[in-house]
């Protein structure tokens, strides 16, 4: 297997997860008594992930410890999270995407079964769950070879997006290398780092990794925290 590395992207504000993470970040939120990006990182060392680099911004001290606990992994800080989408993410570690064949994730996702990422990854993917009718979340639209054409808001009876994606090295360098050149320009503050890729379709070939809901959990608000995990006020 080719080397394999994985960006966590953990320096967002969390803001709809409020009052806790006032003073916790959103990702060492605990469900089931354990922190959300822990059953990312555990997951990710059971397909034998080479490095780990966690972008952080908000709290970004909080997340210091891990390092210790892990002895792969590397903390990125994000100077700009708050001044600019998480665009500013994927631009911080974007030097590190272009060494190896790369996992980004998300760092608020409950991964409750680890085996979805011991999958071979044949292609660059985002992994995706079905949902039927119409969702307003992030999807794809798929050709009929099963490659993705789009990447946006919206669409009925399709793969939503779940926060983990693949690519192979020279694709995961396109992205970076476009990443970077979005910053010469003005407006990019705005940009989602999925728009990135969207733009760049047509010199990627990615495909849809299926995943249930059940499998992997992206947890929001305190309401779905609790739905989730009722007792999740004892260890938080």
């Amino acid at each position: 297997m080719a080397k394999e590395i994985a960006v966590l992207m953990a320096a967002g504000l969390g803001s709809r997860m409020r009052p806790l993470t006032e003073k916790v970040p959103k990702p060492l939120v605990k469900v089931y008594n354990r922190s959300m990006i822990d059953t990312v990182i555990s997951a990710l060392e059971k397909r034998g992930i080479e490095h780990i680099y966690i972008v952080v911004g908000y709290l970004g001290e909080q997340f210091d410890f891990l390092t210790e606990k892990y002895p792969n992994i590397t903390i990125i800080k994000n100077t700009e999270y708050n001044e600019k989408n998480n665009i500013s993410s994927i631009h911080a570690a974007a030097e590190v995407m272009k060494t190896a064949d790369c996992f980004i994730c998300e760092a608020d996702l409950f991964i409750s079964d680890p085996s979805i990422f011991k999958s071979k990854l044949d292609h660059s993917c985002y992994y995706g769950k079905m949902v039927k009718d119409y969702s307003d979340d992030w999807v794809f639209d798929l050709d009929p070879n099963g490659f993705i054409t789009r990447i946006g808001k919206g669409g009925t009876d399709t793969y939503n997006m779940v926060g983990v994606s693949y690519f192979k090295q020279n694709d995961a360098k396109i992205i970076a290398d476009a990443v970077i050149e979005a910053y010469k320009h003005e407006g990019h503050e705005q940009l989602y780092w999925d728009e990135i890729v969207d733009q760049q379709l047509d010199n990627l070939k990615l495909v849809i990794n299926r995943v249930s809901a059940e499998q992997i959990m992206e947890i929001d608000s305190v309401e779905e925290l609790k739905a989730f995990d009722p007792n999740f006020e004892k260890y938080n």
